[in-house]
């Protein structure tokens, strides 16, 4: 269960694919005064599919015109925890009128020479702090819930990434040869990282893989063994903040070439089954199929999960794919 949008660059209309639709994804093309009769600047789709959970705890966001015309914004976020649903989903639903806002201020403050990803970059940073403080006053308790978030801007050819947790930003790009390949842009920022794990121990924290789970290190309270936190950076987990867990996003900007052909975000149930190479290989194959582009990898992902793990739980699955080029591939 789980459902999938595409916002075409020849009009500002949500298309929605109507075999699924439980609410967990958003994508915006009119809201910000967009002029109907105008293309937006860039294809996107978006998919979510739940997994063997009663809910899916992943949520995302496609902004098209986000401020400006030549700007797009993107957001996966995955929760995890009793109310994890519930994080992802605020955070989802005020991120980006929360960032925006903060990126108006710079505009108006700021030296007019600076530029604009660093004006981003600046309001990402102040956005994450302000949403975590806000989720530690929702009525839903947040001591072992929270969720990832990997957020991408661009505008023209700047490109910002934000992450916190093991969601994870992947550039299509082409080489010399006229290849795809796959660029990582974001870091898995989890207990496995050794500069992770020094801070969480720094902070009392504990970092240890289960015996079932060996490849895996987690965070764990100073003297309880809970929550087992996958992730050294999230929203939330708030019993965890004391102990080594931030909210404090790993930001990086890129230059859009003319050889960067797209953007795909995605939550872990994506890069627990396939590589990147194998997520941009598959988009750059589907040939003139961008607007299922997300869809495509989401049950991809999918047919993954039930193939290797029958016996085990499948785990939610959300893409977004951005196409960077704004035209289509030759077939």
């Amino acid at each position: 269960m789980g459902h999938c949008f595409s916002l075409p660059s020849s009009q500002s209309e949500i298309h929605e694919d109507n075999e699924h639709g439980d609410g967990n994804v958003v994508c915006y093309g009119e809201e910000f005064g967009l002029d109907q009769d105008l293309p937006v600047h860039r294809l996107g789709s978006v998919c979510s599919i739940q997994g063997t959970k009663v809910l899916n705890q992943d949520h995302a966001v496609l902004y098209q015109g986000y401020g400006t015309r030549d700007t797009e914004l993107c957001g996966v976020f995955d929760g995890h925890g009793k109310n994890g649903h519930m994080v992802s989903k605020m955070v989802r639903n005020r991120l980006p009128s929360v960032l925006l806002a903060l990126k108006e201020e710079l505009n108006q403050e700021s030296n007019v020479c600076e530029e604009e990803a660093s004006k981003w970059e600046k309001a990402c940073f102040t956005a994450f702090r302000l949403i975590d403080r806000e989720l530690n006053l929702q009525v839903f308790n947040c001591s072992f819930s929270g969720s990832t978030g990997v957020v991408a801007i661009t505008q023209g050819v700047d490109l910002v990434i934000a992450n916190l947790g093991d969601s994870r930003a992947v550039l299509g790009t082409m080489t010399e040869d006229g290849e795809i390949k796959a660029v990582q842009l974001t870091s898995d920022l989890t207990p496995d990282v050794p500069s992770e794990a020094e801070r969480i121990r720094m902070c009392k924290g504990r970092v240890f893989a289960m015996k079932t789970e060996p490849s895996s290190q987690r965070v764990w309270l100073p003297n309880q063994n809970i929550p087992g936190l996958a992730m050294s950076r999230a929203f939330g987990d708030f019993r965890l903040k004391d102990h080594g867990v931030i909210a404090v996003p790993e930001i990086s900007q890129h230059r859009i070439t003319s050889k960067d052909q797209f953007l795909v975000l995605a939550t872990d149930g994506v890069w627990d089954m396939l590589s990147n190479d194998e997520v941009v290989s598959l988009i750059w194959s589907s040939g003139k199929k961008q607007a299922s582009a997300a869809k495509m990898v989401a049950e991809a992902a999918e047919a993954a999960w039930k193939k290797r793990l029958k016996y085990t739980k499948v785990d939610d699955i959300t893409v977004i794919c951005l196409f960077l080029q704004n035209k289509e591939q030759p077939s």
